[in-house]
């Protein structure tokens, strides 16, 4: 028997994603375009005055920072109330698949073939107090309508990409290399990764060149300019 894929009701195999819709409004929805008075930086600087309460030591990356892949940010947010996780985020690297290439023997709905499944790659590293274990890992991606998305979360194994939440334990200095799957509404784009826990935040997101899951990562010689990879 094969697995069902449907991303937007309720499954036995896969937890709904969640659309944020690109105007603000009482469902708690999220403009991924918002701006806020702080100055964004294309180098992540830390802020003078943490956004939350973090251990001594830690400097936060400020909000409205626009990262390159393999980049990291330190961020900050608050799971529940009066738990502040703190994180040191990088993602690595952002790949558009097809349900042909990496969803084989899985049933898709009509639903489901209007979207566009994409993967990305982060090393997450609790650097904070807080376990945070169990908690998804709190990324999202943006689509070319200003929209976020939530990852998809898998009840069964998904071996391309197992989108899992972070471990039952994942406390201080904890790390793992998370895979994340996001299906773009409207076969929508993936224009950047980003970071924003509330409404009022102004995000940290990750750009950067769309791979292929499997082909190797572009990587960058003495001077900072980039080599190709090998072809497949």
């Amino acid at each position: 028997m094969r697995s069902r894929l449907v991303p937007f009701a309720a499954s036995a195999v896969l937890v709904p994603a969640l659309v944020l819709a690109g105007c603000s409004g009482d469902d708690g929805s999220k403009d991924a375009s918002a701006s806020s008075s702080q100055t964004p930086s294309e180098s992540g600087s830390a802020t003078t005055k943490p956004y939350l309460p973090v251990p001594d030591g830690v400097e936060l990356t400020a909000q409205g920072s626009r990262l390159d892949l393999g980049k990291p940010a330190v961020v900050a947010y608050e799971p529940r109330q009066d738990t502040v996780g703190v994180l040191d985020v990088k993602v690595t690297s952002m790949e558009k698949t097809t349900f042909a290439a990496s969803f084989k023997g899985w049933q898709i709905d009509e639903a489901t073939k209007k979207t566009n499944p994409y993967f990305v790659h982060a090393t997450v590293k609790n650097v904070g107090k807080s376990d945070l274990g169990g908690r998804p890992v709190p990324l999202y991606i943006v689509d070319g309508r200003n929209t976020l998305i939530e990852a998809s979360m898998f009840k069964s194994t998904f071996k391309p990409c197992p989108s899992r939440p972070f471990p039952k334990k994942f406390g201080h200095g904890d790390t793992v290399k998370a895979c994340l799957v996001y299906l773009s509404p409207r076969h929508g784009d993936l224009t950047a990764v980003s970071f924003r826990p509330t409404q009022a935040f102004d995000p940290i997101t990750w750009t950067g060149e769309l791979t292929r899951p499997g082909a190797d990562q572009p990587k960058k010689d003495d001077k900072g300019k980039k080599k190709q990879g090998k072809k497949g």
